[in-house]
């Protein structure tokens, strides 16, 4: 009985994105990912992720609105949140909504994994 992996949600709408971060995290996470920060909160009525890796700048919701939306909600206050970004110009922008750190795209694996691992 092995020790279960801890989830992580991964939200882009750029789905080579979404293939390249699972592919870099599945070895070592359980990974479900999101097209959208709506179908992230679809996930999180069923799943409590150890961490969400979240995108910036997406249609229809962008990533301060969600990081907002999550941490006015008790049961999605706690869950950490790490920004991915092209850009970091607006980085104390999210530190100051609650993410725990932000990672620019495109990722380094090894960054990305180090990151992580720091915040999970």
């Amino acid at each position: 009985m092995g020790t279960e992996k801890k989830l992580i949600i991964l939200v882009d709408d750029n789905p080579a994105n979404l293939r390249i971060g699972k592919n870099v995290l599945s070895k070592t996470y359980t990974v479900a990912t999101a097209p959208s920060a709506g179908k992230m909160f679809t996930l999180l009525e069923n799943n409590t992720p150890a961490l969400i890796l979240l995108d910036i700048d997406m249609p229809e919701m962008n990533g301060y609105e969600a990081i907002t939306m999550l941490k006015s909600k008790p049961e999605t206050k706690d869950i950490p949140v790490i920004f991915l970004t092209a850009d970091l110009q607006n980085e104390e922008k999210g530190r100051s909504l609650g993410a725990v750190g932000y990672i620019t795209k495109p990722f380094v694996p090894s960054q990305l994994l180090a990151c992580i691992e720091e915040n999970c």
